[in-house]
Protein backbone atom coordinates (compact mmCIF):
# COMPACT_ATOMS: atom_id res chain seq x y z
CA UNK A 1 0.00 0.00 0.00
CA UNK A 2 1.84 2.79 -1.28
CA UNK A 3 -0.09 5.68 -0.49
CA UNK A 4 0.11 8.49 1.93
CA UNK A 5 -2.90 10.58 0.41
CA UNK A 6 -6.06 9.47 2.41
CA UNK A 7 -8.68 8.82 1.64
CA UNK A 8 -7.31 8.91 -1.74
CA UNK A 9 -6.16 5.37 -2.46
CA UNK A 10 -4.73 4.05 -5.53
CA UNK A 11 -7.12 1.81 -7.70
CA UNK A 12 -4.39 -0.70 -7.90
CA UNK A 13 -4.09 -1.38 -3.85
CA UNK A 14 -8.14 -1.97 -3.69
CA UNK A 15 -7.40 -4.54 -6.26
CA UNK A 16 -4.08 -5.94 -4.82
CA UNK A 17 -6.37 -5.94 -1.36
CA UNK A 18 -9.46 -7.75 -3.16
CA UNK A 19 -6.80 -11.13 -5.04
CA UNK A 20 -5.63 -10.86 -1.56
CA UNK A 21 -9.04 -12.04 0.19
CA UNK A 22 -10.42 -13.71 -2.60
CA UNK A 23 -7.08 -16.12 -2.44
CA UNK A 24 -7.37 -17.07 1.16
CA UNK A 25 -10.92 -17.73 0.38
CA UNK A 26 -10.35 -19.99 -2.33
CA UNK A 27 -7.74 -21.79 -1.00
CA UNK A 28 -7.73 -25.70 -0.98
CA UNK A 29 -6.58 -26.55 2.74
CA UNK A 30 -6.09 -25.13 5.69
CA UNK A 31 -2.02 -24.90 5.31
CA UNK A 32 -3.15 -23.12 1.97
CA UNK A 33 -4.85 -20.87 3.67
CA UNK A 34 -3.18 -19.96 6.37
CA UNK A 35 -0.12 -19.36 3.61
CA UNK A 36 -1.96 -17.36 1.32
CA UNK A 37 -3.42 -15.35 4.32
CA UNK A 38 0.39 -14.63 4.77
CA UNK A 39 1.41 -13.87 1.89
CA UNK A 40 -1.45 -11.73 1.08
CA UNK A 41 -0.60 -8.96 3.93
CA UNK A 42 2.91 -8.87 2.16
CA UNK A 43 1.82 -8.54 -1.26
CA UNK A 44 -1.73 -6.65 -0.99
CA UNK A 45 -0.59 -4.31 2.11
CA UNK A 46 2.88 -3.76 1.45
CA UNK A 47 4.64 -5.33 4.86
CA UNK A 48 8.26 -6.72 4.05
CA UNK A 49 7.15 -9.63 6.49
CA UNK A 50 3.96 -11.47 7.94
CA UNK A 51 3.41 -14.47 10.21
CA UNK A 52 0.00 -16.34 11.01
CA UNK A 53 0.27 -17.33 14.87
CA UNK A 54 -2.90 -20.19 14.79
CA UNK A 55 -4.60 -21.34 17.91
CA UNK A 56 -3.97 -24.49 18.87
CA UNK A 57 -6.91 -26.67 20.41
CA UNK A 58 -4.80 -26.15 23.33
CA UNK A 59 -4.75 -23.14 23.12
CA UNK A 60 -1.35 -21.85 22.60
CA UNK A 61 -0.19 -20.31 19.38
CA UNK A 62 1.93 -21.91 16.49
CA UNK A 63 3.70 -20.26 14.31
CA UNK A 64 1.67 -21.92 11.02
CA UNK A 65 3.10 -19.56 8.01
CA UNK A 66 5.22 -16.93 7.34
CA UNK A 67 5.89 -14.51 4.72
CA UNK A 68 8.54 -12.30 2.95
CA UNK A 69 11.47 -13.65 4.92
CA UNK A 70 13.09 -17.15 4.09
CA UNK A 71 15.40 -17.66 7.29
CA UNK A 72 12.59 -16.25 9.19
CA UNK A 73 10.70 -18.84 7.98
CA UNK A 74 12.72 -21.99 8.58
CA UNK A 75 13.81 -20.67 11.98
CA UNK A 76 10.32 -20.06 13.81
CA UNK A 77 8.08 -21.93 11.77
CA UNK A 78 6.12 -24.19 14.16
CA UNK A 79 7.36 -22.83 17.42
CA UNK A 80 4.74 -22.39 20.02
CA UNK A 81 3.98 -19.41 22.26
CA UNK A 82 1.74 -19.91 25.29
CA UNK A 83 -1.19 -18.47 25.66
CA UNK A 84 -0.58 -16.69 28.67
CA UNK A 85 2.51 -14.87 26.72
CA UNK A 86 0.59 -14.19 23.64
CA UNK A 87 -2.79 -12.50 26.42
CA UNK A 88 -0.13 -10.17 27.54
CA UNK A 89 1.25 -8.94 24.73
CA UNK A 90 -2.37 -8.43 23.33
CA UNK A 91 -2.99 -6.73 26.12
CA UNK A 92 -0.21 -3.88 26.66
CA UNK A 93 0.38 -0.73 23.91
CA UNK A 94 -1.81 1.11 21.88
CA UNK A 95 -5.12 0.09 20.42
CA UNK A 96 -6.01 0.78 17.31
CA UNK A 97 -9.11 0.06 16.73
CA UNK A 98 -8.80 -3.65 16.73
CA UNK A 99 -5.01 -3.81 16.18
CA UNK A 100 -2.35 -3.57 18.67
CA UNK A 101 0.48 -1.86 18.30
CA UNK A 102 3.50 -2.03 20.84
CA UNK A 103 6.44 0.47 20.40
CA UNK A 104 9.70 -0.23 20.71
CA UNK A 105 9.75 2.36 23.57
CA UNK A 106 7.84 -0.79 25.16
CA UNK A 107 8.33 -3.58 23.52
CA UNK A 108 11.44 -4.79 25.47
CA UNK A 109 9.72 -6.06 28.51
CA UNK A 110 8.60 -8.87 25.66
CA UNK A 111 12.16 -9.82 24.74
CA UNK A 112 12.22 -12.78 26.98
CA UNK A 113 9.01 -14.59 26.97
CA UNK A 114 8.54 -17.49 24.95
CA UNK A 115 6.50 -16.23 21.93
CA UNK A 116 8.64 -16.73 18.56
CA UNK A 117 9.73 -13.73 16.90
CA UNK A 118 12.22 -12.03 14.13
CA UNK A 119 13.52 -8.46 13.86
CA UNK A 120 14.93 -6.76 10.70
CA UNK A 121 17.62 -4.82 11.01
CA UNK A 122 17.59 -1.23 9.91
CA UNK A 123 18.39 2.02 10.67
CA UNK A 124 17.08 4.12 14.52
CA UNK A 125 13.95 6.50 13.11
CA UNK A 126 14.55 9.95 12.01
CA UNK A 127 11.16 11.36 12.35
CA UNK A 128 8.23 10.74 14.45
CA UNK A 129 6.02 8.54 12.33
CA UNK A 130 8.47 6.50 10.97
CA UNK A 131 9.14 2.83 11.95
CA UNK A 132 11.34 1.69 13.98
CA UNK A 133 12.87 -1.88 13.76
CA UNK A 134 11.75 -3.36 17.36
CA UNK A 135 8.27 -1.84 17.12
CA UNK A 136 5.27 -4.59 16.94
CA UNK A 137 1.67 -4.91 15.45
CA UNK A 138 -0.67 -7.32 15.82
CA UNK A 139 -3.69 -7.78 14.40
CA UNK A 140 -6.13 -10.68 16.34
CA UNK A 141 -7.89 -12.62 14.19
CA UNK A 142 -11.84 -13.43 15.60
CA UNK A 143 -14.21 -15.78 14.30
CA UNK A 144 -17.47 -14.19 13.77
CA UNK A 145 -19.86 -14.79 16.44
CA UNK A 146 -22.97 -16.35 16.49
CA UNK A 147 -25.85 -15.29 14.34
CA UNK A 148 -23.28 -13.03 12.92
CA UNK A 149 -22.95 -11.16 16.16
CA UNK A 150 -19.84 -9.77 17.48
CA UNK A 151 -16.34 -10.93 17.78
CA UNK A 152 -16.18 -14.45 18.66
CA UNK A 153 -13.13 -16.68 20.10
CA UNK A 154 -9.74 -15.91 18.81
CA UNK A 155 -8.60 -18.10 16.03
CA UNK A 156 -5.29 -16.29 15.87
CA UNK A 157 -2.57 -13.94 15.24
CA UNK A 158 -1.50 -11.77 12.19
CA UNK A 159 1.67 -9.97 13.02
CA UNK A 160 3.10 -7.84 10.45
CA UNK A 161 6.77 -5.82 10.55
CA UNK A 162 8.43 -2.88 8.51
CA UNK A 163 5.93 -1.22 6.04
CA UNK A 164 7.66 -0.86 2.58
CA UNK A 165 7.27 3.13 3.13
CA UNK A 166 9.23 2.73 6.23
CA UNK A 167 6.33 5.09 8.52
CA UNK A 168 3.90 3.56 10.53
CA UNK A 169 0.29 3.04 8.98
CA UNK A 170 -1.83 5.63 8.60
CA UNK A 171 -5.48 5.55 9.39
CA UNK A 172 -6.57 3.89 5.86
CA UNK A 173 -3.49 1.45 6.15
CA UNK A 174 -4.61 0.41 9.67
CA UNK A 175 -8.14 -0.23 8.61
CA UNK A 176 -7.06 -2.26 5.80
CA UNK A 177 -5.23 -4.22 8.15
CA UNK A 178 -8.22 -4.49 10.34
CA UNK A 179 -10.13 -5.92 7.56
CA UNK A 180 -8.00 -8.21 6.11
CA UNK A 181 -7.33 -9.66 9.07
CA UNK A 182 -11.40 -10.28 9.49
CA UNK A 183 -11.44 -11.86 6.63
CA UNK A 184 -8.96 -14.03 7.04
CA UNK A 185 -10.39 -15.21 10.46
CA UNK A 186 -13.29 -15.88 8.52
CA UNK A 187 -11.17 -18.40 5.65
CA UNK A 188 -9.28 -20.03 8.41
CA UNK A 189 -12.20 -21.07 9.87
CA UNK A 190 -13.88 -22.27 6.61
CA UNK A 191 -10.99 -23.90 6.28
CA UNK A 192 -10.95 -25.41 9.02
CA UNK A 193 -14.27 -26.73 8.61
CA UNK A 194 -13.45 -27.87 5.47
CA UNK A 195 -10.77 -29.50 7.16
CA UNK A 196 -12.80 -31.40 9.60
CA UNK A 197 -15.50 -32.39 7.14
CA UNK A 198 -12.78 -33.84 5.08
CA UNK A 199 -11.26 -35.49 7.78
CA UNK A 200 -14.62 -36.72 8.95
CA UNK A 201 -15.39 -38.11 5.38
CA UNK A 202 -12.22 -39.48 5.25
CA UNK A 203 -13.15 -41.49 8.98
CA UNK A 204 -16.43 -42.37 7.55
CA UNK A 205 -15.45 -44.13 4.29
CA UNK A 206 -12.63 -46.05 6.22
CA UNK A 207 -15.63 -47.00 8.88
CA UNK A 208 -18.03 -47.94 5.91
CA UNK A 209 -15.27 -49.55 4.31
CA UNK A 210 -14.47 -51.83 7.38
CA UNK A 211 -18.09 -52.16 7.59
CA UNK A 212 -18.32 -52.94 4.09
CA UNK A 213 -15.31 -56.19 5.07
CA UNK A 214 -17.31 -56.96 8.21
CA UNK A 215 -20.66 -56.86 6.28
CA UNK A 216 -18.37 -59.58 3.31
CA UNK A 217 -17.08 -61.83 6.35
CA UNK A 218 -20.21 -62.17 8.07
CA UNK A 219 -21.52 -63.42 4.79
CA UNK A 220 -19.11 -65.60 4.07
CA UNK A 221 -19.17 -66.62 6.99
CA UNK A 222 -22.62 -67.21 7.09
CA UNK A 223 -23.11 -68.61 3.68
CA UNK A 224 -20.50 -70.94 3.81
CA UNK A 225 -20.93 -72.52 7.50
CA UNK A 226 -20.76 -76.02 7.52
CA UNK A 227 -23.69 -76.15 10.03
CA UNK A 228 -26.84 -73.92 9.63
CA UNK A 229 -27.51 -70.80 10.18
CA UNK A 230 -30.67 -68.44 10.01
CA UNK A 231 -31.64 -64.50 10.55
CA UNK A 232 -34.95 -64.40 12.64
CA UNK A 233 -36.78 -60.99 13.86
CA UNK A 234 -37.18 -60.45 17.19
CA UNK A 235 -40.28 -58.76 19.33
CA UNK A 236 -43.53 -57.67 17.82
CA UNK A 237 -45.99 -59.80 15.93
CA UNK A 238 -43.39 -61.34 13.67
CA UNK A 239 -41.15 -62.69 16.46
CA UNK A 240 -39.30 -65.49 15.05
CA UNK A 241 -40.18 -64.81 11.58
CA UNK A 242 -37.09 -66.50 9.32
CA UNK A 243 -35.31 -63.64 7.38
CA UNK A 244 -32.48 -65.40 5.88
CA UNK A 245 -30.85 -68.90 6.07
CA UNK A 246 -27.66 -70.22 4.50
CA UNK A 247 -27.85 -73.15 2.57
CA UNK A 248 -26.48 -75.80 5.04
CA UNK A 249 -29.88 -75.48 6.96
CA UNK A 250 -31.87 -75.94 3.80
CA UNK A 251 -30.10 -78.82 3.38
CA UNK A 252 -30.57 -80.02 6.78
CA UNK A 253 -34.22 -79.60 6.56
CA UNK A 254 -35.09 -80.54 2.77
CA UNK A 255 -36.10 -76.60 2.32
CA UNK A 256 -35.73 -74.14 -0.47
CA UNK A 257 -34.37 -70.85 0.85
CA UNK A 258 -37.36 -69.06 -0.27
CA UNK A 259 -39.86 -71.47 1.20
CA UNK A 260 -38.09 -71.05 4.60
CA UNK A 261 -38.68 -67.77 4.44
CA UNK A 262 -42.77 -68.29 4.96
CA UNK A 263 -42.17 -69.88 8.19
CA UNK A 264 -40.86 -69.30 11.98
CA UNK A 265 -39.01 -71.10 13.73
CA UNK A 266 -42.49 -72.45 15.96
CA UNK A 267 -43.83 -73.03 12.54
CA UNK A 268 -40.97 -75.77 12.21
CA UNK A 269 -40.17 -76.97 16.25
CA UNK A 270 -42.01 -80.26 17.28
CA UNK A 271 -45.29 -79.37 19.31
CA UNK A 272 -43.27 -81.11 22.19
CA UNK A 273 -40.41 -78.61 22.30
CA UNK A 274 -42.17 -75.43 21.68
CA UNK A 275 -41.67 -74.24 25.46
CA UNK A 276 -37.95 -74.57 24.78
CA UNK A 277 -37.69 -72.80 22.04
CA UNK A 278 -39.96 -70.09 23.28
CA UNK A 279 -37.35 -69.67 26.32
CA UNK A 280 -34.64 -70.06 24.04
CA UNK A 281 -36.04 -67.14 21.47
CA UNK A 282 -37.02 -64.67 24.38
CA UNK A 283 -33.70 -65.32 26.67
CA UNK A 284 -30.76 -66.17 23.71
CA UNK A 285 -28.74 -69.25 24.83
CA UNK A 286 -29.08 -73.01 24.11
CA UNK A 287 -31.59 -75.50 23.67
CA UNK A 288 -31.83 -79.17 22.15
CA UNK A 289 -35.06 -79.56 20.23
CA UNK A 290 -36.23 -81.28 16.87
CA UNK A 291 -37.19 -79.26 13.60
CA UNK A 292 -39.57 -80.47 10.74
CA UNK A 293 -38.05 -81.59 7.68
CA UNK A 294 -39.60 -81.51 4.42
CA UNK A 295 -40.65 -84.84 4.50
CA UNK A 296 -42.69 -84.47 7.57
CA UNK A 297 -39.91 -86.40 9.38
CA UNK A 298 -37.81 -84.37 12.90
CA UNK A 299 -33.96 -84.05 13.22
CA UNK A 300 -32.37 -83.23 16.52
CA UNK A 301 -30.71 -80.03 16.47
CA UNK A 302 -28.64 -77.34 18.99
CA UNK A 303 -30.17 -74.18 18.74
CA UNK A 304 -28.24 -71.15 19.73
CA UNK A 305 -29.53 -68.39 19.94
CA UNK A 306 -27.43 -64.51 19.69
CA UNK A 307 -29.42 -61.27 20.24
CA UNK A 308 -28.30 -58.48 18.05
CA UNK A 309 -29.56 -55.34 19.73
CA UNK A 310 -29.30 -51.98 18.43
CA UNK A 311 -28.02 -49.53 21.02
CA UNK A 312 -31.08 -47.07 20.05
CA UNK A 313 -33.83 -49.63 19.35
CA UNK A 314 -32.92 -52.34 21.54
CA UNK A 315 -32.76 -55.96 20.49
CA UNK A 316 -33.67 -56.48 16.73
CA UNK A 317 -33.15 -59.86 15.06
CA UNK A 318 -32.02 -63.55 16.16
CA UNK A 319 -28.62 -65.07 14.69
CA UNK A 320 -29.56 -68.54 14.98
CA UNK A 321 -26.92 -71.48 14.96
CA UNK A 322 -28.11 -74.60 13.87
CA UNK A 323 -26.11 -77.84 14.65
CA UNK A 324 -27.08 -81.26 13.49
CA UNK A 325 -27.33 -83.60 16.52
CA UNK A 326 -29.15 -86.46 14.94
CA UNK A 327 -26.70 -89.25 15.51
CA UNK A 328 -25.64 -87.91 18.88
CA UNK A 329 -29.14 -88.13 20.03
CA UNK A 330 -29.97 -91.45 18.57
CA UNK A 331 -26.96 -92.82 20.45
CA UNK A 332 -28.06 -91.53 23.39
CA UNK A 333 -31.56 -92.47 23.44
CA UNK A 334 -30.41 -95.96 22.58
CA UNK A 335 -27.80 -95.74 25.58
CA UNK A 336 -30.80 -94.52 28.03
CA UNK A 337 -33.23 -97.42 26.29
CA UNK A 338 -30.54 -100.03 27.46
CA UNK A 339 -30.06 -98.69 30.61
CA UNK A 340 -33.71 -98.73 31.28
CA UNK A 341 -34.83 -101.92 29.06
CA UNK A 342 -34.32 -105.42 28.97
CA UNK A 343 -31.64 -106.88 26.52
CA UNK A 344 -33.66 -109.69 25.76
CA UNK A 345 -37.32 -108.57 25.45
CA UNK A 346 -37.15 -105.07 25.11
CA UNK A 347 -39.28 -104.60 28.10
CA UNK A 348 -38.39 -102.20 30.37
CA UNK A 349 -36.42 -103.65 33.09
CA UNK A 350 -36.45 -103.70 36.85
CA UNK A 351 -34.96 -99.84 37.25
CA UNK A 352 -37.92 -98.82 34.89
CA UNK A 353 -40.02 -100.94 36.82
CA UNK A 354 -39.97 -99.13 39.90
CA UNK A 355 -39.15 -95.57 38.29
CA UNK A 356 -42.34 -95.86 36.56
CA UNK A 357 -44.23 -97.35 39.78
CA UNK A 358 -42.68 -94.88 42.36
CA UNK A 359 -43.38 -91.85 40.50
CA UNK A 360 -47.16 -93.08 40.91
CA UNK A 361 -46.81 -92.81 44.29
CA UNK A 362 -46.39 -90.48 47.07
CA UNK A 363 -45.23 -90.78 50.83
CA UNK A 364 -48.49 -89.50 52.56
CA UNK A 365 -51.14 -92.16 52.98
CA UNK A 366 -54.80 -90.96 51.89
CA UNK A 367 -56.73 -89.62 54.33
CA UNK A 368 -59.65 -91.21 52.91
CA UNK A 369 -59.37 -95.26 52.63
CA UNK A 370 -62.28 -97.29 50.72
CA UNK A 371 -63.51 -100.12 53.27
CA UNK A 372 -61.44 -102.83 54.51
CA UNK A 373 -58.57 -100.87 55.25
CA UNK A 374 -55.07 -102.65 54.76
CA UNK A 375 -57.08 -105.77 53.55
CA UNK A 376 -58.31 -104.03 50.94
CA UNK A 377 -55.70 -102.31 49.32
CA UNK A 378 -53.28 -105.51 49.50
CA UNK A 379 -56.46 -107.42 48.04
CA UNK A 380 -55.50 -110.48 46.05
CA UNK A 381 -58.11 -112.63 44.28
CA UNK A 382 -56.94 -116.06 42.70
CA UNK A 383 -58.42 -117.34 39.24
CA UNK A 384 -59.54 -120.21 36.94
CA UNK A 385 -62.03 -118.60 34.95
CA UNK A 386 -61.53 -118.71 31.16
CA UNK A 387 -64.11 -116.93 29.76
CA UNK A 388 -64.08 -113.97 31.61
CA UNK A 389 -64.09 -110.81 29.02
CA UNK A 390 -61.83 -107.98 29.69
CA UNK A 391 -62.84 -104.44 28.69
CA UNK A 392 -60.50 -101.67 29.10
CA UNK A 393 -61.51 -98.90 31.31
CA UNK A 394 -60.33 -94.92 30.95
CA UNK A 395 -56.81 -94.70 31.73
CA UNK A 396 -56.86 -92.52 34.92
CA UNK A 397 -53.92 -90.08 34.12
CA UNK A 398 -54.45 -88.43 37.59
CA UNK A 399 -51.88 -91.04 39.01
CA UNK A 400 -49.45 -89.83 36.58
CA UNK A 401 -46.84 -87.89 39.25
CA UNK A 402 -43.12 -87.46 38.37
CA UNK A 403 -42.25 -86.32 42.20
CA UNK A 404 -39.85 -88.59 43.83
CA UNK A 405 -41.22 -90.33 46.52
CA UNK A 406 -38.13 -89.21 48.23
CA UNK A 407 -38.41 -85.76 47.53
CA UNK A 408 -37.94 -83.81 50.77
CA UNK A 409 -40.18 -81.31 52.02
CA UNK A 410 -42.78 -82.35 49.20
CA UNK A 411 -45.96 -81.34 49.85
CA UNK A 412 -47.79 -80.75 46.42
CA UNK A 413 -50.53 -83.62 47.24
CA UNK A 414 -53.26 -80.96 46.16
CA UNK A 415 -52.52 -81.58 42.69
CA UNK A 416 -51.99 -85.40 42.99
CA UNK A 417 -54.76 -88.20 42.80
CA UNK A 418 -54.04 -90.65 45.33
CA UNK A 419 -53.75 -94.29 44.31
CA UNK A 420 -55.99 -96.57 45.93
CA UNK A 421 -56.98 -100.23 45.89
CA UNK A 422 -60.89 -101.40 45.32
CA UNK A 423 -62.61 -103.23 48.41
CA UNK A 424 -62.25 -106.69 49.11
CA UNK A 425 -65.61 -107.82 50.24
CA UNK A 426 -68.27 -106.26 47.52
CA UNK A 427 -67.72 -104.37 44.15
CA UNK A 428 -67.91 -100.94 45.12
CA UNK A 429 -66.75 -99.59 41.26
CA UNK A 430 -63.65 -98.21 43.30
CA UNK A 431 -60.48 -98.29 40.48
CA UNK A 432 -56.87 -98.19 41.39
CA UNK A 433 -53.35 -99.03 40.26
CA UNK A 434 -53.60 -102.82 39.58
CA UNK A 435 -49.96 -104.72 39.84
CA UNK A 436 -49.89 -108.23 38.14
CA UNK A 437 -46.94 -110.33 39.25
CA UNK A 438 -46.75 -113.14 36.59
CA UNK A 439 -44.16 -116.06 36.84
CA UNK A 440 -44.04 -119.16 33.95
CA UNK A 441 -44.77 -122.24 34.89
CA UNK A 442 -42.37 -124.85 33.43
CA UNK A 443 -40.23 -122.60 32.06
CA UNK A 444 -37.01 -124.20 33.72
CA UNK A 445 -37.74 -127.72 32.10
CA UNK A 446 -37.83 -125.96 28.38
CA UNK A 447 -34.27 -124.80 29.27
CA UNK A 448 -32.99 -127.69 30.78
CA UNK A 449 -34.32 -130.08 27.46
CA UNK A 450 -34.07 -127.82 24.84
CA UNK A 451 -31.19 -125.36 25.70
CA UNK A 452 -31.23 -121.66 26.32
CA UNK A 453 -31.68 -120.42 22.76
CA UNK A 454 -35.49 -121.96 22.90
CA UNK A 455 -35.86 -120.41 26.48
CA UNK A 456 -34.87 -117.19 24.99
CA UNK A 457 -37.27 -117.64 22.12
CA UNK A 458 -40.01 -118.20 24.37
CA UNK A 459 -39.46 -115.34 26.72
CA UNK A 460 -38.98 -113.37 23.74
CA UNK A 461 -43.16 -114.45 22.43
CA UNK A 462 -43.82 -114.05 25.82
CA UNK A 463 -43.13 -110.44 25.86
CA UNK A 464 -45.03 -110.34 22.94
CA UNK A 465 -47.98 -111.26 23.71
CA UNK A 466 -48.03 -109.53 27.32
CA UNK A 467 -47.06 -106.54 25.37
CA UNK A 468 -50.17 -107.01 22.52
CA UNK A 469 -52.77 -107.93 25.72
CA UNK A 470 -52.37 -104.73 27.57
CA UNK A 471 -53.49 -101.17 26.96
CA UNK A 472 -51.47 -98.87 25.73
CA UNK A 473 -50.56 -96.43 28.85
CA UNK A 474 -50.11 -99.89 30.73
CA UNK A 475 -46.09 -101.34 31.38
CA UNK A 476 -45.07 -104.78 30.48
CA UNK A 477 -41.83 -105.28 32.58
CA UNK A 478 -39.50 -107.71 33.10
CA UNK A 479 -38.15 -108.13 36.61
CA UNK A 480 -35.47 -110.98 35.46
CA UNK A 481 -35.73 -114.84 34.72
CA UNK A 482 -39.15 -115.73 33.88
CA UNK A 483 -40.83 -113.26 36.09
CA UNK A 484 -42.63 -110.10 34.72
CA UNK A 485 -44.96 -107.52 36.10
CA UNK A 486 -47.79 -105.39 34.86
CA UNK A 487 -48.88 -102.28 36.18
CA UNK A 488 -52.46 -101.14 34.65
CA UNK A 489 -54.47 -98.49 36.27
CA UNK A 490 -57.75 -97.49 36.27
CA UNK A 491 -58.84 -101.41 37.14
CA UNK A 492 -61.59 -102.77 39.50
CA UNK A 493 -60.85 -105.74 41.28
CA UNK A 494 -63.07 -107.44 38.35
CA UNK A 495 -61.21 -105.93 35.57
CA UNK A 496 -57.70 -106.92 36.65
CA UNK A 497 -58.97 -110.56 37.36
CA UNK A 498 -60.14 -110.91 34.01
CA UNK A 499 -57.20 -109.09 32.74
CA UNK A 500 -55.09 -111.97 34.14
CA UNK A 501 -57.02 -114.97 32.99
CA UNK A 502 -57.23 -113.34 29.35
CA UNK A 503 -53.16 -113.06 29.45
CA UNK A 504 -52.72 -116.49 31.01
CA UNK A 505 -54.72 -117.79 27.58
CA UNK A 506 -52.45 -115.64 25.98
CA UNK A 507 -49.26 -117.43 27.22
CA UNK A 508 -50.61 -121.14 27.37
CA UNK A 509 -50.83 -121.29 23.47
CA UNK A 510 -48.16 -123.41 21.90
CA UNK A 511 -44.97 -121.51 20.93
CA UNK A 512 -42.34 -122.36 17.83
CA UNK A 513 -39.01 -122.55 19.18
CA UNK A 514 -35.98 -124.23 17.84
CA UNK A 515 -38.03 -126.12 15.19
CA UNK A 516 -40.47 -127.43 17.87
CA UNK A 517 -44.19 -126.16 19.51
CA UNK A 518 -43.41 -125.92 23.22
CA UNK A 519 -45.96 -124.70 25.86
CA UNK A 520 -45.37 -123.04 29.32
CA UNK A 521 -48.10 -122.20 31.70
CA UNK A 522 -48.33 -119.00 34.02
CA UNK A 523 -48.96 -117.99 37.82
CA UNK A 524 -50.52 -114.30 38.32
CA UNK A 525 -50.71 -112.25 41.48
CA UNK A 526 -52.38 -109.22 41.83
CA UNK A 527 -51.85 -106.34 44.15
CA UNK A 528 -52.75 -103.11 44.56
CA UNK A 529 -50.10 -100.14 44.66
CA UNK A 530 -51.68 -97.05 46.87
CA UNK A 531 -49.91 -94.07 48.23
CA UNK A 532 -47.87 -94.53 51.89
CA UNK A 533 -46.36 -97.64 50.15
CA UNK A 534 -42.85 -97.98 48.40
CA UNK A 535 -42.14 -100.30 45.11
CA UNK A 536 -40.78 -102.52 46.89
CA UNK A 537 -43.38 -103.09 49.24
CA UNK A 538 -45.63 -103.08 46.55
CA UNK A 539 -43.79 -105.60 43.94
CA UNK A 540 -43.73 -107.74 47.14
CA UNK A 541 -47.16 -108.06 47.73
CA UNK A 542 -48.24 -108.62 44.68
CA UNK A 543 -44.97 -111.48 44.80
CA UNK A 544 -46.82 -113.74 47.45
CA UNK A 545 -50.03 -113.31 46.31
CA UNK A 546 -48.28 -115.02 42.89
CA UNK A 547 -46.89 -117.62 45.06
CA UNK A 548 -50.44 -118.25 46.92
CA UNK A 549 -51.82 -118.81 43.86
CA UNK A 550 -49.30 -121.02 42.12
CA UNK A 551 -49.51 -123.07 45.41
CA UNK A 552 -53.35 -123.49 45.30
CA UNK A 553 -53.24 -125.02 42.53
CA UNK A 554 -52.78 -128.60 41.64
CA UNK A 555 -49.10 -129.38 39.99
CA UNK A 556 -50.13 -130.64 36.47
CA UNK A 557 -52.41 -127.68 36.07
CA UNK A 558 -49.65 -125.61 36.50
CA UNK A 559 -47.70 -127.04 33.77
CA UNK A 560 -48.75 -126.17 30.10
CA UNK A 561 -45.36 -126.87 28.44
Amino acid sequence: METESEPYVRLASLRQLHQGMADMNTARSLADTLQTVADGAVEALGYELACVNLVRPDGDLVVAALSGNAAAESLITGRVGSRESWERRLSMGENWGDLIFIPHSEGWVLDDDDVPQWYTDGPAPRFEDEWHPSDRLFAPMYAPGPQGGGAGELVGVLSVDRPRNGRLPGAWGREALQMYAFQAAIAISNARLRSNMQRALVRLEREQQALRASEESFRQAFEYAPSGMAVAEMGGDQHGRILRTNDALCRLLGRPASAMRRYSFSDLVHPEDIGTLLRTSAEGGRAELRLARRDGTYVWVSLRNSVVADAADGPRFLLTHVEDIEERKRRELHLAHRASHDSLTGLPNSAELRARLSSRLCRQRPSMLPAGGDEAMAGFESFDSQDAAYGPPAFDRGHDFDFPPEAEGFDGYDHHVHAIAPATDHDDGAKGLAVLFCDLDGFKSINDRFGHNAGDTVLIEVARRLSEGVRDGDTVARLGGDEFVILANGLGRADAQDLAVRLRNEIIQPIRAEGRAVRVGASFGIGWAHCGMTADEVLKSADERMYIEKRSRPKQHRRAG
